[in-house]
């Protein structure tokens, strides 16, 4: 789809968030004003890049790092008021992405916010360790289901523990409904979070089962897979050119034997945290750099607080067509992962700046967009006549929320609207600081790379090359890969046709496109790479990963079920398996250890080319059999001997194998009552972070 992967104002959270608009533009206010109270108007000294400590904490399998903004102080002082603003905005609806995961979430970190704020002499337990390691799995997560694997990750502190940690907290501070007791509100929680069997999986996506019924995510309540599919088959049209994403922005309910939905907007579920967004939006508006952007945040407001789909659309119309601007912001319902059936979205904001250097590169090789539609191996009726508006670009990121934080991506492309695309194109950017974080993180620790690589040849290639070979395949992925082919006539929408194998095929054919002219002399004709190495050195490492190091994500037994990790693993195991007639990829033993070899490299581009027509082919006919068949056969099942040999040696680098970052943090500088410059500073304590987000931020009631 869209993404790449790689002072107080805390309401009673018992209470409704049904208050007035103009209640919550007071409440607003007051949160401005007292945000720049203590504000000096000199910015503080930034740290050297020599002297930027990337690396702030690990646990579980969890790093968390930090990332700069360099250039924001070059900014002017009104992109900067305006970066602010969609700042305010994006983290304004963080209380969002935890309700979408799961039910109870909001009860559950707000449980443990207040635990941690009261935690007085316990510092030593190992007990306490355990309680905080957990604490921070959920806010990296979200929730407390495992961002990634999407299951739910348990407690090693004991219950007792937990009860004594809940009872020192101050009865006044816990989550509690109405009428209910400390003890009581215990004996509640407690299953919740030790109960292997309560709610284990957020994306369920095993074949033959209710995937509905069996997911935990918060975006349907009392329905089966049967009722959503037939309930948005009656909405689709099939001959609409211009079809509506239904049902994005909505919680699918059965309320008194009918399906209902209850719209995300002002007025509706989430109404709080989404008026206090529009609010910032609002006050974004009359700094925007020119007319078109202004018409985006105009729209993108208006859809908040209507709801209305169409709205989305033209909002994504008009963003889609702001091509001038320095500052940009990505904010709304906008990525399925979470939900099994592709249909609901996830809360998700970005909020950057353009790099004008780095861009050169990404812009090189959109302006060759038509070339490589021309020149791709897919079928003559699945290309595109005429690719229209695709506008590339690196971007620093100034901060991310909602589903895009911690755990970020790396790529974007948007929208994902495939009509939108067809006529008005599509932005494709990479989050260039991000990867420079973590590329700059990745040099401590043990090493994957010495460790995976089969030869010295090999590794001292992707030594060389491997950094401006993923910067290549991230842009290729999001500029090229997913706004290429096109869509039968009369074939529906691939979740409608594809249903939950849709992100996985999609993410695989726009890395298929990516892999396949990653090793086309076009890039080196348009300078954007050296030569044919950068691929080989691409081949080497999508190979290795897809195969091997990505198992090291998974627990002992699991199968692959996160999309991006089944397309890897489809890709290449399909590749590996098509190819053993000519030995292109060759799985090698030394010294004990397993290795994947490539042998020829054009034949594996010749393999990947021929994949990419056949999941294009899938897509633009709406093949579910085909697709099924595909990612159930290469992308699912795990060699049980192979994952235990790669978490053994894993397991020994000392490297955890997911990140997530700390955010910067904006401050305004206010005088006369005119924000006059704004002040950019980089947290190194998560845990601070974390808490600070839970007061400020806290806006939505227990339950919505």
């Amino acid at each position: 789809m869209a993404t790449l992967l790689l002072g107080s104002c805390a309401k009673n959270t018992s209470t409704s968030s049904n208050s007035s608009t103009a209640a919550a533009t007071k409440e607003v206010v007051g949160v401005q004003e007292k945000a720049v109270v203590s504000v000096t108007q000199t910015s503080p000294p930034q740290k050297l890049e020599e002297d930027f400590q990337y690396v702030s904490d690990q646990f579980a399998d969890l790093r968390i790092l930090r990332y700069r903004a360099p250039g924001f102080e070059q900014l002017s002082t009104q992109q900067k008021e305006l970066l602010y603003y969609l700042y305010e905005a994006a983290l304004s609806g963080r209380d969002i992405i935890y309700d979408q995961n799961f039910k109870h979430n909001l009860r559950i970190r707000r449980t443990l916010d207040a635990i941690v704020e009261n935690k007085r002499d316990r510092s030593t337990s190992p007990d306490w360790e355990k309680l905080m390691e957990y604490t921070k799995r959920v806010w990296f997560s979200n929730g407390i289901h495992h961002h990634y694997s999407t299951n739910k990750f348990l407690p090693e502190f004991s219950k007792a523990f937990l009860a004594e940690s809940i009872k020192k907290v101050p009865a006044g501070q816990l989550p509690l409904q109405k009428g209910e007791t400390v003890d009581s509100f215990i004996a509640w929680i407690t299953p919740i979070l030790f109960d292997p069997n309560i709610a284990p999986k957020r994306v369920n996506q095993v074949a033959g089962q209710d995937l509905i019924a069996t997911s935990a995510n918060n975006y349907y309540e009392g329905v089966t897979q049967k009722e959503v599919e037939d309930f948005y088959a009656k909405m689709a049209d099939k001959k609409d050119t211009r079809p509506i994403s239904y049902g994005l922005n909505s919680k699918l309910v059965k309320e008194n034997g009918k399906l209902v939905e209850k719209v995300w907007k002002v007025g509706g579920m989430y109404d709080a945290a989404i008026k206090r967004m529009v609010f910032w939006l609002e006050k974004a508006i009359p700094v925007a750099e020119n007319e078109q952007q202004r018409l985006a945040l105009q729209k993108l407001a208006e859809y908040y607080k209507t709801g209305d789909l169409r709205v989305f659309d033209e909002y994504n119309i008009a963003w889609v067509q702001d091509v001038n601007s320095n500052t940009d912001v990505v904010n709304g319902f906008i990525e399925v992962y979470g939900d099994p059936l592709g249909i609901k979205a996830a809360y998700e904001s970005v909020v950057s700046f353009k790099d004008l250097e780095a861009t050169k590169r990404i812009k090189a090789i959109g302006d060759q967009a038509q070339w490589f539609e021309d020149n791709s191996p897919l079928l003559p009726q699945h290309k595109k006549k005429k690719v229209v508006g695709i506008t590339a670009k690196v971007i620093t990121a100034v901060v991310e929320g909602g589903d895009a934080a911690p755990a970020t991506p790396i790529g974007i492309n948007l929208p994902n609207a495939n009509w939108i695309r067809k006529e008005h194109g599509s932005k494709s950017v990479n989050l260039g600081n991000i990867v420079h974080a973590y590329n700059e993180a990745a040099n401590t620790g043990g090493s994957v790379l010495t460790e995976f690589a089969y030869s010295p040849e090999e590794i001292e290639r992707s030594k060389k090359y491997s950094s401006i070979a993923s910067d290549l395949h991230t842009d290729m992925h999001e500029v090229i890969g997913h706004a290429s082919g096109q869509i039968n006539p009369g074939v529906g929408t691939p979740k409608e046709t594809l249903k939950n194998y849709a992100s996985t095929i999609e993410e695989g054919r726009a890395d298929l496109v990516a892999l396949y002219y990653v090793m086309d002399p076009k890039l080196v004709e348009i300078g954007v790479m050296p030569s044919l190495e950068v691929g080989k050195a691409e081949y080497d490492g999508y190979i290795r990963g897809g195969l091997m190091t990505q198992l090291s994500r998974l627990a002992l037994g699991e199968t692959v079920e996160e999309a991006h990790m089944r397309n890897r693993q489809m890709v290449a195991a399909w590749a590996f398996e098509r190819g053993k007639k000519d030995n292109v990829i060759e799985r090698v033993t030394k010294d004990g250890k397993t290795y994947f070899k490539i042998n020829d490299y054009q034949k594996l581009r010749s393999l990947f080319g021929e994949l990419l027509k056949e999941t294009q082919r899938m897509t633009s006919e709406g093949d579910f059999n085909a697709a099924k068949n595909l990612v159930e056969t290469y992308g699912v099942k795990v060699d049980q001997k192979l994952h235990k040999e790669v978490l053994d040696r894993y397991s020994k680098l000392n490297i955890a194998p997911y990140a997530g970052f700390i955010q910067p943090k904006l401050t305004p500088v206010v005088k006369d009552g005119k924000v006059v410059d704004v002040l950019i500073t980089y947290p190194t304590n998560f845990t601070q972070q974390m808490l600070e987000y839970g007061k400020t931020y806290n806006l939505l009631p227990n339950y919505n």
